[in-house]
């Protein structure tokens, strides 16, 4: 599915154009791929949360459906973000991306946090807005960090319970309230594997739509420590040689970027470019 992606705000009311239908990650999808065309989904009988416009996708109008939950369409299956993300189409992950946090934070601020009252889509503006009271919600982002921890030629690399058999990654985690994100790096470490760890500089930063992530990418050197698991959090973690590394991330995500830009360091090989 080519096609240059261009977010932008759209005025549901406005007839035509291309939708996605989403939940949960998941986008409906037929034998023509996961775009259908807009009024002839809307005429179908799908739980719809809200409809919210998204911009436009090789040329043509797009907009959202959120789902109640997975509606069962005949020639339809429903399809995973990470699947598309594995497949390795940039343009269709980055728009499918930004569908699926716009989808997620359309169905979780239905109605007011502070009152109740069911909220509405603010013209003009990518808002949720309550009538009653007058409080706003914008997509929300969820700051976090992600390090590659090094010593010489080795890496520090763990694997948690929910990762694929065998994979392993970076230390990652969420920034905290009064916390910079290199306080937020040196903290998770020694949580997650009583590791202490010096020279914190920033690499570079990924979406990462696994709700709605903005993923800060550091490299840190050893300090002291030896490794003491966070069981409830890493199931197993080391010091891996670059000479002999473990079956790692999918090679679109941030952790994967910055092993593999570690390793070409060290052995003189070409930087890989970070992924949208």
């Amino acid at each position: 599915m080519a096609g240059h992606w261009q977010p932008g705000l759209l005025d549901p009311e406005q007839p035509g154009g291309l939708v996605l239908a989403h939940h949960r990650q998941h986008f409906l999808s037929d034998a023509n791929g996961l775009l259908f065309p807009r009024e002839w989904l809307k005429q179908q009988e799908l739980p719809v949360i809200a409809e919210h416009g998204l911009g436009h996708f090789g040329g043509e109008p797009l907009y959202l459906l959120e789902l109640q939950g997975k509606a069962e369409l005949p020639g339809c299956h429903w399809q995973g973000l990470r699947q598309v993300m594995l497949e390795g189409d940039a343009a269709l992950f980055q728009m499918l991306g930004f569908a699926a946090q716009i989808g997620t934070w359309a169905s979780d601020n239905r109605f007011c946090g502070s009152c109740a009252t069911a909220m509405l889509q603010v013209p003009g503006e990518r808002a949720m807005q309550c009538p009653a009271c007058n409080l706003r919600h914008y997509p929300r982002l969820s700051p976090s960090m992600i390090v590659l921890v090094t010593r010489g030629d080795e890496v520090l690399l763990a694997r948690s319970p929910r990762f694929v058999s065998g994979v392993y990654s970076t230390l990652a985690g969420f920034v905290e309230p009064g916390e910079s994100v290199e306080q937020c790096v040196a903290r998770e470490v020694r949580e997650e594997v009583g590791v202490e760890v010096c020279n914190i500089r920033y690499q570079g930063s990924q979406n990462w739509p696994f709700p709605h992530s903005l993923m800060l990418g550091f490299h840190a050197d050893y300090a002291g420590g030896e490794i003491v698991l966070q069981e409830e959090e890493i199931e197993d973690a080391g010091w891996f040689s670059i000479h002999a590394l473990p079956p790692l991330p999918a090679s679109r995500s941030i952790a994967r970027y910055l092993i593999d830009c570690y390793v070409a360091r060290r052995l003189g090989g070409a930087e890989p470019v970070l992924p949208d």
